[in-house]
């Protein structure tokens, strides 16, 4: 499928630097912000991953797939989602959705911007033998292997009072591999977003802009869902159709929040190239723009505006923000608007020098992680959820953000 490539051009709008302007005040007790970030809660954060690893590793293509993109929908439309919707496309292995003219490639991740190796360095890589994996149980039900053909992913969308034809876009994706859970690649990304839904969607909560909630699938393909995302809806953006109706199918893109892995930063590996086994107290949410990208202006503000609402709202753990954005769904938007990542670790000299051992792994399980992991995915929800709220002007009941 040959796709052209959409450009289009993004101006930071007023929902941006309002915010920026309003990130050095502290949350305090009248704030709506931080009514909304304590509707946040670690059990319900937990749950919804644990909601998750009952379809296994949801690898694209396979039955456990499709039943997990059933159980998204159906659990967003129980959280008050009425407008929920579904982008169709078909995949093939061998036709991989791609955009014409340059983009950052998405192997390796160093010569993609993905930032320079420092400290020590354990192996890493994808694994694909089931024996790997000691529980038959699981074996069992990621058994099934991908087959080419149709694909879906979820979206629901809060609409704006004031700009409905403008909106942010948080994402994550829903799909995994390795034999395991995919718990934190990416259960911990797709609930945090499936909670922001949850919060967003409640009566109470008007925002000025509009917020659109995605699950991604075929990430592990190659970012194959959000890259179809922009092919089929790039140009629809800020069209109000039918004429006069005012509503608008794809408002314009402000901006793009990705969430791909959220729990686990443990510290480098040790020199025998172990990691350690608990959290640290000094990990750290980390916010990732792309400094190679056409939108990088847009995005590294976009980070900062995250930073501030850390800052402000985040119980446990700091932000961190760097410029080496790479490998996740954020990528096929980044010279389109500003468009940033929120993770566990940097992506391209963390992760991929094997600081988490989960990754792509049979251990990736719900078992494998502990209170102080899922606060790390707790307080990235807390980070999002509070800069996101200031930049659409959310409000909750008559309150009014001042």
């Amino acid at each position: 499928m040959k796709i052209k490539h959409v450009v289009c051009t993004v101006v930071i709008g007023a929902g941006l630097s309002q915010g920026l302007a309003l990130s050095a005040r502290a949350a305090s007790a009248d704030d709506p912000v931080a009514m909304l970030v304590g509707r946040l809660d670690l059990e319900r954060y937990k749950q919804t991953i644990k909601g998750l690893t009952q379809f296994g590793d949801r690898r694209q293509g396979t039955d456990r797939n499709r039943s997990a993109v059933d159980w998204i929908e159906t659990q967003l439309n129980r959280y008050g989602c009425t407008n929920t919707e579904r982008l169709h496309y078909t995949y093939s292995p061998d036709q991989p959705v791609r955009p014409s003219g340059p983009k950052v490639p998405a192997s390796p991740a160093i010569a993609a911007g993905g930032g320079r190796y420092r400290g020590e360095r354990a192996p890493t890589g994808v694994n694909n033998d089931p024996a790997r994996q000691p529980s038959a149980e699981l074996r069992d039900l990621n058994s099934q292997p991908s087959a080419p053909g149709e694909r879906e992913e979820v979206y629901c969308t809060k609409i704006g009072t004031t700009h409905p034809d403008e909106m942010y876009i948080v994402g994550a994706h829903m799909d995994g591999i390795g034999w395991g859970e995919a718990a934190n690649d990416d259960g911990s990304g797709a609930a945090l977003v499936m909670e922001l839904a949850r919060i967003f969607a409640s009566p109470d909560v008007k925002t000025e802009r509009s917020v659109r909630f995605v699950l991604w699938n075929n990430e592990e393909t190659g970012l194959d869902g959000s890259y179809e995302y922009v092919a089929q809806r790039a140009a629809l953006q800020g069209i109000e159709s039918p004429a006069g109706s005012g509503h608008y199918p794809e408002p314009r893109w402000l901006g793009l929040i990705q969430h791909d892995m959220e729990l686990f930063d443990h510290g480098m590996p040790h020199s025998d190239g172990t990691v350690g086994a608990q959290q640290r107290a000094e990990a750290e949410v980390n916010i990732e723009f792309q400094s190679l990208a056409k939108q990088a202006d847009g995005a590294q503000k976009l980070a900062w505006a995250l930073y501030m609402a850390n800052e402000a709202y985040a119980t446990d753990y700091p932000a961190a923000v760097g410029p080496h954005m790479t490998n996740t769904d954020s990528t096929p938007f980044m010279d389109l608007v500003p468009a940033i990542s929120v993770r566990e670790n940097e992506r391209g000299t963390q992760i991929g020098a094997g600081w988490d051992p989960h990754w792509h792994q049979p251990t990736d399980l719900y078992s494998t992680f502990d209170d102080a992991d899922f606060r790390l995915g707790l307080n990235a929800a807390q980070t999002t959820l509070g800069a996101i709220a200031r930049l659409v002007a959310a409000s909750v009941g008559g309150s009014e953000r001042r």
